[in-house]
């Protein structure tokens, strides 16, 4: 029996999780596209959607993205009357982004949008539910790695 190469590209875990992401958020794209969100831009707002107003920090927090990736998101999310960006009252140096009436009402388009991706994956809920936990692990993993 050959021995298997280790560095064999098709054996390699960062290779296979890099394509099945781009694969997946290209799979996104024509769901979203009626939305008028990319993908990133839907990320933001299903944050939102479960627990507006958050500053730009916590939206960088609950996405692990540094604020200087969030903030052009945010202001394009602005730009299409979804969000508003407030001073917090709280902090003044800090912004509250909050849901428009707009952004809110998109919430229900947007409920449509698991079921498709599960069509289109060809995947059912049972084995979604095994995916995100075996890439829930690998990321609690690789951060405390």
């Amino acid at each position: 029996m050959e021995a298997r190469d280790p560095l064999a590209l098709e054996s390699q875990v960062c290779f296979a999780l890099a394509v099945a992401s781009r694969s997946v958020i290209a799979a996104y794209r024509p769901v979203l596209e009626p939305l008028r969100l990319t993908h990133p831009q839907y990320l933001v707002m299903l944050a939102l959607w479960e627990s507006a107003p958050l500053s730009l920090k916590e939206i960088g927090s609950l996405l692990k993205l540094d604020p200087g990736t969030v903030s052009p998101l945010v202001k394009r999310l602005e730009t299409l009357g979804y969000i508003d960006r407030l001073r917090d009252p709280d902090d003044e140096r800090s912004l509250a982004i909050t849901l428009t009436r707009r952004g809110a009402n998109l919430r229900a388009e947007a409920e449509k949008v698991p079921v498709e991706m599960m069509k289109r994956l060809g995947l059912d809920e049972e084995e979604l539910v095994t995916l995100h936990r075996a890439m829930t692990r690998l990321i609690l993993a690789s951060e405390s790695g």
